[in-house]
């Protein structure tokens, strides 16, 4: 498997998409620029939890306007990450993840799963990113100020965003409030360390050899990501074709996790997708993940199992959850379902047999 001494070099020297970096299977599902995901306007509020219900059951995606992040806020953000990025690889090495490292300048975590290589560079923060900063910009009094001060106001008002959403989505499924807070899907984020992921993807000279993202679904609740104006590179897998996801100025892009997909009992599909790169320009993106307490078991929620829909999946702790994802990859959520009904039957008469 790559390890980070692979990955050490500029991306802009290149010529060609080296063999490390070369893949076989990008061409593998039909492409599609001809469909597209939901866009929501979240200034109109009174049918927004209609509107993302049916997004999350139909595309496990969808884009938002009017969601109260400012615009000023978000070029803060897309500079900072690309001053960061921009860096010479030797100095992004002063922050590498460590082994079993969570934080810091390295490759995505799912690079063990491939044995190429991926034509991007990440930068993960959990909580504050002042220590990991500081050891990029050692010299500079307020250059680390400036970076974490766009990133951690950046996660504050996200976290509260993702909590708006949740709550629409999860009355969309015909939860009343007092059914929500009795299930504690949203309680006790305030406590929960905010995880950013900042992504860049290089201009490649060869686009149809390289991988910016191989498909993965997300580890969470649900993701929302903002991507670098005027760059396409996200696409999501919908039925049998990848879709394009291109960017809308000042939008967001929500995408489901498979928590999600899991208390929902099945009804919200955790979305699969990738990113892909571009022959002449780069691309960012920084992705915030809300995820659950540390302590919380995940399990359908009571009120969407019944006698016609018993549990599609069973109960997990997050730190189990966690530990299969690490093996198992985008199988985690067909280990955890649950025999049907018909499957159960089908068993048993199997069994006299």
């Amino acid at each position: 498997m790559p390890s980070l001494s692979d990955h050490q070099f500029e991306f802009k020297t290149l010529p060609e998409v080296p063999e490390t970096h070369a893949w076989t299977t990008l061409h593998d599902h039909p492409y599609t620029d001809d469909d597209s995901i939901p866009v929501i306007d979240l200034a109109s509020p009174d049918d927004a939890a209609a509107l993302i219900g049916r997004a999350c059951r139909e595309w496990g995606a969808f884009q938002i306007t009017g969601h109260g992040i400012p615009f000023e806020l978000l070029e803060r953000v897309e500079a900072q990450t690309q001053r960061l990025f921009s860096l010479p690889a030797a100095q992004k090495q002063r922050a590498a993840r460590g082994p079993g490292g969570i934080t810091g300048y390295g490759m995505a975590v799912i690079s063990s799963f491939f044995s190429k290589l991926f034509w991007s560079e990440g930068f993960t923060i959990v909580g504050s990113a002042r220590d990991d900063a500081r050891k990029l910009w050692p010299d500079a009094d307020d250059a680390d100020a400036e970076f974490c001060g766009a990133m951690e106001e950046f996660a504050r008002l996200t976290k509260n965003l993702a909590r708006r959403l949740m709550l629409w989505m999860l009355l969309s499924l015909g939860l009343s409030e007092e059914d929500i807070d009795r299930a504690g899907v949203l309680e006790g984020h305030d406590e929960v360390k905010p995880v950013l992921q900042l992504n860049h993807y290089p201009a490649c000279p060869q686009p149809d050899r390289a991988m910016g993202l191989a498909e993965h679904t997300d580890s969470s609740f649900i993701t929302i990501l903002y991507q670098s104006s005027g760059v396409g590179g996200l696409q999501l897998l919908h039925g049998a074709r990848w879709v394009a996801v291109p960017p809308i100025p000042g939008a967001l892009v929500v995408n489901v996790g498979d928590l999600s997909h899991i208390i929902s009992n099945g009804q919200f599909e955790s979305v699969l997708h990738r990113a892909v790169v571009n022959r002449s320009r780069a691309r960012i993106s920084v992705a915030y993940f809300f995820g659950p307490q540390a302590h919380m078991t995940i399990a359908p929620m009571e009120n969407l199992v019944s006698p016609n829909r018993g549990p599609v999946y069973r109960a997990v702790t997050w730190p189990e959850y966690l530990s299969l994802k690490k093996k198992l990859y985008n199988k985690t959520l067909a280990s955890l379902r649950l025999p049907s009904c018909e499957e159960k039957w089908e068993n048993k008469n199997e069994a006299k047999v």
